[in-house]
């Protein structure tokens, strides 16, 4: 197995980071208005952006390690190395992550996402009323982020889902107002045995890609964070915003899930991928590999 290459947080950079949390939080948010900021788009019109909104939402397992993500410290440091690597524009977290990679001062010229996380946590109760609870479009404006983030799980059979795309309205109409791009990640999910799944059949992606586009007064700063499913030509047509492919759960061989992303990346409206778990934990261990590989997925075209 490959040993996992340590990214700058050593243990000065450790206490350096609680010192400053304890006793100057003001920092913070001098630090990211001070950050040097980049255009959304470059010359080749893609994104690569690594995502780190996981834990928030108590999803801390990767792959048969349930707890993969409970460790802080290793977290920042994987993150840390992978916006190092060549190719990759950005990170997608909730502040608390934000506010930590800006502390380690790793977010210059890096499109920053703000996820505004869902309420609904995996295995309650009230799972499917995934009200926001993070970033709002206000505080990401405030912050200097460039874009916004948020989770649509649409259920037929759960009345919480009306508060969903009611919240999820008011931010997009925000962000609109704000000129302040947002991403949608919209699932058809439903309840069975007590569990919520979300279905990623053809036709479920498209129906949730259809509802969740006409949410708020504009979707002119809208974009869509898709699943990579089956019969992707048929999932692109059903949309004109710009589009980034998600990651998910790390499954499956390597290879096999790269090809779909290579094969997915090629199809018009489709500007990049967000992924997370998948490249932050590969299997081998080997952070800079993985991440490097998707970079050239996604910018050699």
């Amino acid at each position: 197995m490959t040993t996992f290459q340590k990214a700058p947080l050593d243990m000065d950079a450790a206490e350096r980071l609680r010192q400053t949390r304890a006793q100057h939080p003001d920092a913070i948010g001098s630090i990211l208005a001070k950050r040097k900021r980049r255009e959304l788009l470059r010359d080749d019109n893609r994104l690569f952006i690594v995502a780190a909104d996981h834990p928030a939402r108590g999803a801390l397992g990767v792959g048969s390690n349930g707890m993969a993500m409970a460790n802080r410290y290793d977290l920042l440091d994987r993150l840390a190395l992978a916006l190092s690597r060549p190719g990759v524009d950005g990170v997608l977290g909730t502040p608390d992550i934000i506010e930590d990679l800006a502390l380690l001062g790793v977010l210059d010229d890096k499109i920053v996402v703000g996820s505004m996380n869902r309420g609904g946590l995996r295995g309650s109760t009230f799972e499917i009323d995934d009200r926001y609870t993070a970033y709002d479009v206000p505080s990401i404006v405030d912050s200097g982020l460039d874009f916004a983030k948020l989770l649509v799980r649409i259920c037929h059979e759960d009345n919480a889902t009306v508060r969903t795309l009611e919240e999820t309205a008011r931010a997009v109409t925000a962000a609109a107002g704000a000129q302040l791009p947002i991403m949608l990640e919209p699932f058809r999910s439903r309840w069975s045995d007590g569990v919520i799944s979300n279905d990623l059949s053809t036709d479920a992606v498209i129906e949730s890609i259809a509802i969740a586009s006409g949410l708020g007064a504009s979707s002119a700063y809208s974009w869509m964070k898709l699943p990579v499913v089956a019969n992707m030509e048929r999932v692109m047509e059903a949309t004109t915003l710009p589009t980034l492919l998600l990651g998910g759960d790390p499954s499956g061989a390597p290879d096999d899930v790269y090809a779909s992303w290579e094969h997915a990346l090629a199809l018009p409206g489709v500007h990049g991928l967000v992924v997370g778990r998948t490249l932050l934990y590969p299997h081998d261990n080997d952070v800079s590999a993985a991440v490097d590989t998707a970079a050239k997925l996604v910018h050699t075209r």
